[in-house]
């Protein structure tokens, strides 16, 4: 018999997106309150996603992938 297949982490799997060629990519922090206090240019560089520098091959695993 062979080994039953892994689950995907749900938590891990809304907060992280794995790219084509193998990146890990998750959304940057501070953009979703009091955004009318901050100014216009800091606004554009929270938007978007940015590459993870850490944990890399913890959060592939969770995701099965």
């Amino acid at each position: 018999m062979s080994m039953p297949k892994m689950k995907t982490h749900r938590a891990t799997a809304k907060r992280f997106r794995i790219t084509r060629t193998g990146k890990v990519l998750h959304r940057k922090a501070t953009g979703n309150h009091m955004l009318t206090k901050k100014s216009s240019s800091r606004k554009r560089r929270i938007e978007g996603m940015a590459e993870v520098t850490a944990e890399r091959k913890v959060i592939r695993r969770l995701l099965g992938k």
